[in-house]
């Protein structure tokens, strides 16, 4: 994992992240700063022998390290490695790399929809001009493998462009950008069923 920005790691690393809890750790490390295992332990209704055994994981893996700024003695702060996260593909034949893989984005898409169940429930709460900002909108394209890859990178293109990080009216916000095939195809059959289409709140 040598991009300084984006981390690609192996299975085996990915072994490490294949768990809600970790996971939930890296995110808030990279999108809120350095932390200690007791405010993580807070934020994430752990007890600190348990966050600190998470934390010890994802830093043997390479994923966070010691932020030598605001360490001392009696606190031991963490800081994330890396901004993102990038799967590779393994080997056709690599049948331990794909269940490995595999496992890791299981994990991914129940924190994803995790994430997305709490802002529905926190939505009638933000001020009026946040509140309608959003969307949940799904599109069915018939694609083949090069177009739908060329559509993903240019979407990661275009949000890796956008901040507005020196406003102060300006929030986190987050698109979950998932892309896979249609469930029911794995035979080559399309579904019948709903076409699609976009419901915005």
């Amino acid at each position: 994992m040598d991009d300084v920005r984006t981390a690609t790691p192996s299975p085996h690393q990915l072994r490490a992240l294949a768990h809600p809890v970790r996971l939930r750790m890296l995110g808030m490390l990279r999108i809120d700063g350095p932390a200690t295992a007791t405010a993580l332990a807070t934020r994430l209704g752990l007890n600190t022998g348990a966050t600190s055994y998470h934390l010890r994981q994802l830093a043997s893996h390479g994923f966070i390290e010691d932020d030598e700024s605001q360490g001392n003695r009696r606190e031991r702060w963490w800081k994330a490695a890396h901004s993102s996260t990038r799967t590779a593909s393994p080997a056709p034949d690599d049948d331990e790399g794909w269940q490995e893989t595999d496992a890791y984005l299981q994990t991914v898409a129940t924190v994803y929809t995790e994430w997305l169940q709490r802002a529905m429930e926190e939505r009638p709460l933000l001020p009026p001009s946040w509140r309608d900002v959003g969307t949940l909108s799904d599109w069915h394209p018939r694609l083949t493998p090069a177009t739908a890859t060329r559509l993903f990178d240019q979407l990661d293109d275009l949000l890796s462009s956008v901040e507005d990080e020196d406003d102060p009216e300006a929030r986190h916000v987050v698109f979950q950008v998932s892309g896979y095939v249609r469930p029911g195809q794995v035979a080559g059959d399309d579904v019948p069923g709903d076409a699609g289409g976009d419901e915005s709140p």
